[in-house]
């Protein structure tokens, strides 16, 4: 159980989130609040459990505390809702999943001496409420992380907040997981989980192992995509950075993770950034074309469990313990395909005696599935694509930079020492983000096999919406075939940026 502390950290962190707001300006505070959180505060069981309401704990806190401090202390105007017809619809959608969720499952689920209550008309509130909590840093981060400058803040803390954490994860790879142990009183996961081979995987103060390498990637990532846009002194810097995470990373003992690592890591230094929009797009198609293949028995499992047999044994065990839950829960969960069985375990596998729970869920979009339905899956996988896909649309549609220096050259309208002009600069897209859609499309990939589903995912998705949104919004925009074909008999001067 969790001491003292545990649950007094988590009462004053909104002062904590004071403090940052106070200090930074409001991107980088809702940035640096996210990462702090999500990183320091004490996991599950640590809680305010009150009556009607989401528990209050290392997720619902610092989300609330973030939209009130944005709103009434940083005076922020935000636009809750996304500029497209597409993005307004996925997050109505979200939010209003639950209700036909809790109105299709009025029954109780009974054992021979145990049963799950059914839903009840409260249950429509509460778990809007939660749906509107979960999304508070997406729409935040739409509002307040649209430039380019924004986007680099966050990959730079990324790799800050990373490398700092990299110190106590290497404590107990040498160690064993005993941080969350000395400061809060208890171990949020079975230890067994943490050993792999003759050594450990870290966890810190997350919520497994799993969790703390990916949180190495994704700082590996950010260091790597700022080593590709960056020059000077401060490339140096961030490639000895992106060194010394990659050997963490190998020490967190997760393979997936690391396999993670090296395809962003490739993509982002051999190729441009409209290659790896269109890598992110084809990505994100895949997730949500998985359930569908799943369901019809077009995942190639065998294959997959020789490969993961020439890797290693455990590793084979583990994947064929996931496809075994996994399809018994896709199973239970095409009972109700459309909006799913609720919240309270109902979507479970239970023993029909004890009523004590039988299957393992990893993946996060079976979970979804199986609450909320197809419908809930539609929503929350919608969002987290939806900017891959903006982005993606920007690679195709905008002309490239190079085409914009020759066009500027022959028509010698702007200098060309020192980059492109401010108009052009403009219409350019930032190779940023290309990197990062890569980078969110993977951890779209790893919602499959695991519920890695956190708040930094949230961000990454709602900066990136929320640049893409602004770089469409400054209409119009020349299409490539105009600027190709454009020639200096026929000058054409660009049109102005608005």
């Amino acid at each position: 159980m969790p001491n003292s502390l545990a649950f007094l950290v988590l009462a004053l962190w909104p002062l904590a989130m004071l403090g940052i707001f106070r200090a930074l300006p409001p991107g980088r505070a809702l940035i640096w609040s996210v990462l702090a959180s999500y990183l320091l505060l004490p996991p599950y069981p640590t809680e305010f459990d009150f009556p009607l309401m989401p528990s209050l704990d290392k997720t619902t806190i610092p989300n609330i505390m973030a939209i009130v401090l944005t709103v009434f202390y940083a005076r922020q105007k935000i636009k809750w809702l996304p500029d497209t017809m597409l993005g307004k619809a996925l997050v109505a959608i979200f939010v209003l999943a639950p209700i036909p969720t809790v109105l299709t499952n009025p029954e109780p689920i009974v054992f021979v001496t145990d049963m799950l209550r059914g839903l009840y008309a409260q249950d429509i509130f509460a778990m809007m409420v939660m749906q509107c909590i979960l999304l508070a840093n997406f729409a935040l981060a739409r509002n307040l992380l649209t430039t380019e400058k924004d986007l680099r803040d966050l990959l730079l803390a990324m790799v800050i907040a990373g490398t700092a954490y990299a110190f106590p994860m290497l404590i107990e790879v040498r160690l064993s997981p005993q941080i969350n142990i000395w400061v809060y009183g208890f171990f949020q996961h079975q230890f067994d989980q943490m050993i792999r081979g003759d050594g450990f995987r870290p966890i810190v103060f997350l919520s497994h192992g799993i969790w703390a390498a990916m949180l190495v990637m994704m700082s590996l990532s950010a260091a790597v995509i700022l080593v590709a846009n960056t020059e000077g002194e401060a490339r140096r810097k961030l490639i000895w950075v992106a060194v010394f995470l990659a050997a963490v990373l190998v020490l967190a003992k997760t393979l997936s993770a690391f396999m993670y690592a090296i395809f962003i890591v490739s993509m982002v230094l051999f190729t441009g950034w409209r290659m790896q929009a269109k890598v992110a797009m084809l990505l994100a198609c895949l997730a949500l074309a998985y359930p569908i293949a799943k369901g019809a028995n077009l995942v190639p499992e065998e294959r997959l469990l020789e490969l993961a047999t020439s890797v290693s044994a455990d590793r084979a065990q583990s994947l064929e313990f996931r496809f075994e839950h996994e399809g018994a829960l896709l199973h239970r969960a095409q009972e109700k395909p459309l909006f799913g069985w609720g919240i309270w375990g109902r979507n479970q596998i239970h023993d029909p005696v004890t009523g004590r729970m039988t299957s393992v869920a990893d993946g996060r979009w079976v979970l979804t599935l199986g609450m909320l339905g197809w419908l809930g899956f539609i929503g929350e996988f919608g969002l987290l694509i939806l900017p891959i896909f903006l982005i993606y649309r920007l690679s195709t549609r905008l002309p490239s930079e190079e085409n914009w220096r020759r066009h500027q050259r022959e028509m010698n309208l702007f200098p060309t020492q020192g980059g492109l002009s401010k108009p052009l600069k403009q219409r350019a897209v930032t190779p940023i983000a290309g990197g990062l859609s890569l980078l969110l499309a993977i951890n779209t990939i790893d919602l499959l096999p695991n519920a890695t589903l956190t708040t930094m995912t949230w961000l990454i998705a709602g900066a990136l919406l929320g640049y893409a949104e602004a770089f469409l919004a400054r209409k119009p925009t020349p299409k490539s075939s105009e600027v190709a074909t454009t020639t200096p008999e026929t000058p054409v001067r660009p049109r102005t940026v608005l």
